[in-house]
């Protein structure tokens, strides 16, 4: 990516913090004791568990796009597809600053 990249960079940075405060905020808590006739209560515990969990999951993956999206801005191979070697759309790096293919190999990977 030639010219000016600090716009790029503090776009992925705010993004990065922004991350990192959504996972420090998800709170798995531990299973409380069964008792007779809690399974409701049991079962809704195992729920909000599950997505929590999932949220989690999904702030860290983000997480790992948006590093990866740094450590490639450093290298100077940011907005370039690694699957054909073409530039991305700056309109798709503009959308979604850690994408990582063009749209006609991201395509092809699903």
């Amino acid at each position: 990516m030639a010219g000016d990249t600090s716009p790029v960079r503090e776009r992925l940075e705010t993004e990065r913090t922004r991350l990192l405060d959504e996972i420090a905020a998800v709170e798995i808590e531990p299973p409380e004791p069964m008792t007779y006739g809690s399974q409701a209560a049991a079962a809704s515990q195992v729920f909000d568990q599950n997505r929590a969990r999932a949220l989690r999951e999904r702030a860290e993956r983000e997480l790992a796009q948006v590093d990866a999206a740094l450590a490639r801005l450093e290298a100077g191979t940011y907005g370039l597809c690694p699957s054909c070697g073409r530039p991305i759309d700056p309109e798709r790096l503009e959308a979604l600053p850690w994408a990582l293919y063009d749209l006609e190999c991201q395509r092809k990977a699903r």
